[in-house]
């Protein structure tokens, strides 16, 4: 969608070298306990077969669940380097007196399983938030996952790692590197409490592109900036957010390990696989019923164009409007206008897309004639882009988002239980 790289299947699989397994070991008693049921995956493992250069980046919220305080001090221990990744869903080991113990006994049956270090294991968790997390499933799990594990299993993986997802959410693509052909591929899950502050939700992106930790570790944050940092449901930002990127080196190309073409492309294939999940995270969004993509051009810099972007998709009453499909363009004027940058808002343009047509609504920051028939058509669209010109710059961003429904009430109403 965003550049010239080839889509192929096998999400977290796709690159050579990585297997996975999800399996249902009932972390959360399920509602129906008739043992004919068949019931969702809630556990999975992911392995590299080899040694991964690794980087990952964090949720800057205040509270942060075990499993990322366990990760992040096993890459540190390890140096950057990881073999293995255990996630589990429906409890998010989070405010929890024996969290930590918890993370770090689930890095340790890992190790144990598949003798491994410790230490590169990287642990995550999501789901409810501030109770215990029960162990005994987990003990009982991880034996049959290391021995399901298979190069074909990503869709058991994705699946695990759903919570309020209505999709599963996976996209990879190959390119190449140094003369080689490289693959990447990545796997989320998200559907509410989502507005991040480095990334959103959780995320897990392999290569077997062989890169150094330090350069993964740039290619990451600078992606995340322009990718999942640009993406809002709710305005909540998760205490379990986290995105992994671990490369293994086996498809053979020399170590990217300084700026050049061959890390240009890199970057530009992460890009491509974070971008359309970010896509997808927005476009699943908890009761959603519109995709918002709102496109900001004409920036002095980049920051003022993610500004203004998220500014308006983050807006509770534009997105409120895009669930009536109601051309109250006034809501983007309003929600531009208190975006925390510098521009003349005199000069602002704004037009509604989607694949019903466009509309032109605001020239010059102010409103112009439009057929209110021709906007109700544009926004009865599931995806709808909002174009926003600042004439100021060359500079662009894209943020992504979704419409507010009543369906969002009713999920989050009763969450918990």
């Amino acid at each position: 969608m965003y550049n010239k790289f080839k889509y192929i299947e096998g999400g977290i699989c796709a690159a050579k070298g990585f297997k996975a397994a999800g399996v249902y070991c009932g972390i959360k008693k399920p509602a129906n306990d008739d043992p004919s049921v068949k019931h969702k995956n809630d556990i999975c493992l992911f392995v590299s077969d080899t040694e991964c250069n690794t980087a990952a980046v964090y949720t800057q919220n205040k509270v942060k669940g075990a499993p990322l305080i366990v990760t992040k001090a096993n890459l540190e221990k390890s140096g950057g380097k990881s073999v293995a990744v255990i996630v589990n869903s429906k409890n998010a080991n989070t405010c929890n007196a024996d969290g930590v113990e918890k993370a770090q006994t689930m890095c340790d049956l890992v190790s144990k399983e598949l003798g491994i270090e410790s230490e590169k294991v990287i642990v995550a968790s999501t789901g409810v938030i501030g109770q215990i997390l029960p162990i005994e499933p987990i003990e009982k799990a991880v034996p049959l996952l290391a021995a399901s594990l298979s190069y074909d299993s990503h869709l058991e993986a994705a699946t695990a790692i759903m919570t309020t997802d209505t999709v599963k959410k996976e996209y990879a693509v190959e390119f190449e590197a140094g003369g080689k052909l490289c693959r990447l591929g990545g796997m989320a899950k998200g559907s509410g409490m989502i507005h991040p502050n480095m990334a959103t939700t959780l995320n897990f992106i392999t290569t077997d592109c062989a890169v150094s930790a330090e350069m993964l570790q740039e290619a990451l944050s600078e992606i995340v900036k322009v990718t999942y940092n640009c993406l809002s449901i709710d305005g909540d930002t998760s205490t379990n957010d986290m995105v992994s990127l671990m490369a293994n080196g086996l498809a053979g190309n020399a170590e990217i390990n300084a700026n050049g073409e061959d890390f240009d492309t890199f970057k530009a294939a992460l890009f491509e696989v974070m971008a359309n999940l970010t896509r997808m995270l927005a476009k699943d969004g908890e009761g959603a019923s519109k995709l918002l993509e709102c496109v900001c051009s004409g920036a002095k810099d980049k920051d003022t164009a993610i500004t203004v972007a998220k500014s308006v998709v983050c807006s509770t009453l534009f997105k409120a409007a895009m669930f009536g499909e109601d051309a109250n363009w006034g809501r983007v004027l309003c929600a531009i206008g208190y975006a925390d940058a510098e521009f003349d808002i005199n000069l602002v343009d704004v037009e509604l897309k989607s694949g019903n047509g466009s509309v032109e609504v605001c020239k010059n920051g102010a409103g112009i004639e439009f057929s209110e028939e021709k906007a109700a058509e544009v926004l009865k669209s599931d995806e709808i882009q909002i174009m926003i010109n600042l004439n100021a710059g060359s500079e662009s961003a894209t943020a992504w988002g979704c419409d507010l429904t009543y369906d969002y009430v009713k999920i989050n109403g009763d969450y918990r239980t």
